[in-house]
């Protein structure tokens, strides 16, 4: 399938789809979406304390990026997990320029060594950033009581509509502690509905830029 790397509104960069007519991240604002689907709905709400983290649809590694330099704020201990199915080739990866937009220029060998670590190994980004990525269909996840916090981050309902299933969401809520949150920049009522029948409690927030809302669940 044909690729190309496009800008964003914010000025950040994506991977986009012709075929498919879609992108890896809004059009609106790559950068926009994860910080405000990601860390303000999400990560911000586990101040200080160490955390595992999944992301479902690990892609070009900017929800990881900003999560990692969030967390060097506090400093704050991550296990961060990310599963692709078809993982972005290094070429690609390092002509997204979020280094450069997130003026974390200082940072560029992380956001590399992201990219260039070994799949399915355990490494060690930083003295308290791990990072394993995983080679997997979503549907293969099998992973149980592992997660205090999920980023799903799939291909849009439109195109993959099998990722938003309740079978997929049976797994994310087997995979989370209890009391994790997961938060996506999607919602459509049959994806709210997959979410309230795998047993989770939902609330609707604010979308990200170009979004009306998005989607924040929770595992009681």
């Amino acid at each position: 399938m044909k690729r190309e790397i496009i800008q964003t509104a914010d000025g950040s960069t994506t991977i986009h789809l012709p075929e498919w007519n879609e992108s890896y991240h809004s059009k609106n604002g790559a950068i926009q979406e994860a910080y405000h689907v990601f860390i303000k709905s999400g990560f911000s709400l586990f101040e200080s304390e160490p955390i595992a983290i999944l992301e479902i649809g690990f892609g070009t590694g900017l929800n990881a990026f900003v999560t990692y330099l969030e967390a060097k704020k506090e400093p704050q201990v991550i296990n961060y997990v990310g599963v692709e199915a078809h993982p972005v080739i290094l070429e690609e990866a390092l002509q997204m320029n979020y280094v450069a937009e997130l003026n974390a220029e200082n940072e560029f060998s992380i956001f590399e060594k992201m990219h260039t670590s070994a799949w399915e190994n355990k490494v060690m980004i930083s003295d308290s950033f791990s990072l394993t990525k995983r080679k997997q269909l979503f549907e293969d996840f099998d992973d149980e009581d592992a997660y205090d916090l999920i980023y799903f981050d799939a291909f849009g309902f439109r195109v993959q509509p099998e990722l938003w299933s309740l079978e997929i969401f049976k797994k994310m809520f087997k995979a989370m502690k209890s009391g994790g949150i997961l938060v996506t920049y999607a919602c459509r009522s049959s994806i709210k509905n997959a979410m309230l029948d795998a047993g989770f409690t939902i609330e609707k927030l604010p979308g990200a830029p170009g979004k009306r809302e998005m989607l924040r669940a929770k595992k009681s």
